[in-house]
C-alpha cells in the first residue's frame, strides 16, 4: 500500500526522489532544524534520501510529502517511523515493507518557512493520525520534541496528543507525549 492522504487543504504523498528539493529547501535552514540538530548539507541530505523514501507496515511507515492540494505546492513533511530509544537517530533498517516495526512509533513533522504559521503542519499531523487509527494495526502514537519548541508542542496538543512527562529517547531524557487509538476515538 502506498497511500495518497487528503484533508481539507492538504494532499499527502509517500516521500519519493522527486521530494529532494524539498528536503534540500528544509533541511539546509538551520533555524528550520533549530531544534533537531542544526542545518544539514546538501550533500548528506542527497544521502540520506534512500532512508527517507522507505516504506514499512505495507505504507503504513515512513514519510509523506505534504503538498498544498489546490496549487501542488510542496510544503514539508510528516512522518510515522520507529522512535530511537538509546541511538540519535532513526534507525531505518527497522522500516520493512510488510513489517510493522516492534518499537514505539512517533509522529515527526517539518514544513519549510515560508509556510509556517497557516496550520498546515496541524492539519497534516491530523490526518496522519487518522490514518494511522482508520487504516493501520496501531494502537498508540508517540512524540518527542525539543522542550523549547513551543510550536510542535502547541501543534500535537491540537491534534490530541497529551503530555506523559518524560521517556528515554534519542540518547537521552526527552519529553514523552501520546495519543492512543481509543484517546482518539472518544474525541471523534
Amino acid at each position: 500500500m502506498k497511500p495518497v492522504l487528503f484533508s481539507e487543504r492538504l494532499e499527502l504523498t509517500p516521500f519519493s526522489a522527486d521530494e529532494t528539493d524539498l528536503a534540500i529547501e528544509m533541511f539546509t535552514d538551520a533555524e528550520v532544524l533549530r531544534y533537531a540538530g542544526g542545518a544539514m548539507s546538501e550533500e548528506r541530505i542527497r544521502g540520506q534520501m534512500d532512508n527517507w523514501t522507505r516504506r514499512g507496515g505495507n505504507g503504513c511507515i515512513g514519510i509523506w510529502c505534504i503538498r498544498e492540494s489546490s496549487s501542488g505546492e510542496k510544503l514539508g513533511s510528516v512522518a510515522l517511523l520507529p522512535l530511537p530509544v538509546e541511538e540519535k537517530s532513526t534507525d531505518y533498517s527497522l522500516v520493512v515493507p510488510g513489517r510493522m516495526p516492534e518499537t514505539d512509533v512517533e509522529i515527526g513533522f517539518f514544513l519549510k518557512r515560508s509556510v509556517w504559521g497557516k496550520g498546515y503542519a496541524t492539519e497534516a499531523c491530523r490526518r496522519i493520525v487518522r490514518f494511522a487509527f482508520e487504516d493501520s494495526p496501531l494502537d498508540e502514537i508517540v512524540a518527542t520534541f525539543d522542550p523549547g519548541n513551543d510550536a510542535s508542542r502547541n501543534v500535537l496538543a491540537k491534534s490530541g496528543f497529551t503530555n506523559r512527562g518524560t521517556r528515554r529517547c534519542y540518547g537521552e531524557d526527552g519529553v514523552d507525549y501520546r495519543i492512543g487509538r481509543e484517546d482518539w476515538l472518544a474525541t471523534r
